[in-house]
């Protein structure tokens, strides 16, 4: 065997001092600020563009919910018979001329009777129908051998103020009531009265004060200009008159006749609607079939919504948390046994449920606490499932086990160790379920299962399903409701998978 002689470097002596033989040694303080759990899931989180701009929505809609119908005018009861299906409006907007709020809905095949009569709104009330005409169309036709040139017209016309002049009966009291305000405001409410008669016994149309022919159409002086008829037959006048008068009236026009113990008026609308609301028309997002301000009613529906939802969520999530923890930490017969009576709870329609609920324990605690019955009875089952697969994942990991060799209990290791791990998943989830209620809830009352206008006054789904009866006519009716539901569920959906990214744990620490 050949020995090899090996050579190894002398190391000196004074290697092996002692560095410090005096000194207290202690660890060294990190250059940087420490950062906390929440803080650096919030730094995950602004990392996803989406997620914050969803989380911005949410938090506008939010805002919207429950400050609209506080700032509103109106509450979701006020409801005008008169003005449904209107558009959006609001006077000091309408008067730029933005194309925006202007009340404006189209008017086809307009002729020269018709413009006429948007005239003499016009010239009566002081508030012009027509916003624009969009397009005129003209035709030549040969009449008794003679060229006959005729005009159609494509119009806008503002639908508050084309309402114009209509009939109302009031009572003596509250006639003079009337007065009094148009004296104190200077606001014409009342205008002259006009007699059948005088205007071929047409009688369903309020704003002829000129003379027309049997068709309605105005018969125009040799100047062109409207013929008045206002009556000035005082043995047909109701009440006394002593307020505002029109131009051109020197005390000769009457302003009202009997009528079965009261009297019959000529009113224009827009103003005896600033009279009885103490404010003009002012629909933002216009109004529905039922004459609800659609600002209020979404407002109103919305902040319902929510708190339905994050109530049931909240719920849920506790019931689903302590029951799936149990079944995913003990495991064996404890999780069987608790898994099988989810499974036949599971297996109840949701839709079944709920009608049944809503024909029987309605009547006991009423349509909200049996919809809420009907979500937590089977709800949290989701939860529990999702906490169990969670705890089956984490309670054989290390720390876990490092924790129980420490004598941690049970109940710690649950929700000390293993919980805050799982949490950003169950996060998630129960962000999700949120908008998952909102939309069960709308669907139900949308299809008129579900009645929660007693209750919370309307909902969304409500809102959608009167719009949907008017949708061709007036789209803005169920585009509103259809538009805040839509921002709201995908907003609801980006913001949950923000949190995912943001409450998982395995990135956590991750460098910026």
């Amino acid at each position: 065997m050949q020995n090899n002689n090996m050579e190894y470097e002398r190391i000196a002596p004074e290697m092996f001092e002692f560095a410090q033989m005096d000194k207290e040694i202690h660890d060294t303080k990190f250059d940087t600020k420490t950062r906390g759990y929440f803080a650096d899931c919030m730094l995950r989180f602004k990392k996803n563009k989406s997620s914050v701009v969803a989380a911005y929505i949410l938090l506008f809609l939010l805002l919207f919910s429950f400050f609209s119908p506080i700032i509103s005018p109106y509450s979701v009861y006020d409801k005008d018979t008169t003005f449904i299906n209107s558009p959006p409006f609001w006077r000091p907007i309408a008067e730029m001329n933005l194309g925006v709020l202007d009340g404006a809905i189209t008017h086809q095949s307009q002729n020269e009777a018709q413009m006429n009569f948007w005239k003499g709104i016009a010239l009566e009330t002081g508030y012009d129908p027509l916003v624009k005409i969009l397009d005129t169309t003209e035709t030549t036709v040969k009449y008794r051998g003679k060229d006959r040139t005729t005009y159609s017209y494509k119009i806008e016309a503002n639908k508050y103020y084309s309402t114009g002049v209509v009939y109302r009966v009031f009572s003596y009291e509250e006639f003079a009531k009337i007065q009094q305000w148009q004296n104190e405001t200077g606001i014409q409410v009342i205008y002259p009265y006009v007699e059948p008669s005088a205007i071929n016994d047409i009688k369903d149309n309020p704003n002829l004060w000129y003379e027309v022919d049997n068709k309605g159409a105005a018969k125009l002086d040799k100047d062109g200009n409207f013929v008045p008829v206002y009556s000035t037959n005082k043995e047909i006048e109701g009440a006394e008159y002593n307020s505002l008068r029109i131009a051109g009236d020197n005390g000769d026009y009457i302003y009202s006749v009997r009528k079965s113990g009261a009297v019959q008026c000529r009113v224009c609308y827009y103003n005896y609607y600033t009279y009885l609301n103490g404010t003009e028309p002012t629909y933002i997002f216009g109004t529905n079939s039922m004459g609800m301000d659609l600002l209020t009613a979404i407002g109103v529906g919305a902040r319902f919504s929510l708190i339905f939802a994050i109530l049931v969520s909240a719920i849920n999530l506790s019931i689903g948390a302590v029951y799936g923890a149990i079944q995913g930490y003990y495991g064996g017969t404890t999780d069987l046994v608790m898994d099988r009576i989810t499974d036949i709870m599971s297996g109840m329609p949701f839709t079944v449920v709920t009608i049944l609920f809503q024909l029987h324990l309605a009547q006991k605690v009423g349509s909200v606490g049996s919809f809420l019955f009907a979500f937590v009875l089977t709800g949290w089952i989701g939860m529990a499932a999702l906490t169990r697969k969670q705890f089956y994942r984490f309670k054989s990991q290390e720390f876990v086990f490092a924790a129980r060799t420490l004598g941690a209990s049970d109940k710690r290791l649950m929700f000390k160790h293993i919980f805050p791990n799982a949490l950003g998943t169950i996060v998630t989830n129960c962000a999700l379920i949120i908008p998952s209620v909102i939309g069960s809830e709308t669907s139900f009352t949308y299809l008129g299962i579900i009645n929660l206008a007693d209750v919370a006054g309307t909902s969304i789904g409500t809102l959608m399903s009167q719009g949907q009866t008017s949708m061709t006519s007036s789209p803005h009716a169920m585009f509103y409701p259809a538009m805040f539901f839509a921002l709201l569920l995908i907003s609801f959906n980006l913001f949950g998978n923000g949190l995912r990214d943001a409450f998982n744990p395995s990135t956590r620490g991750v460098e910026d």
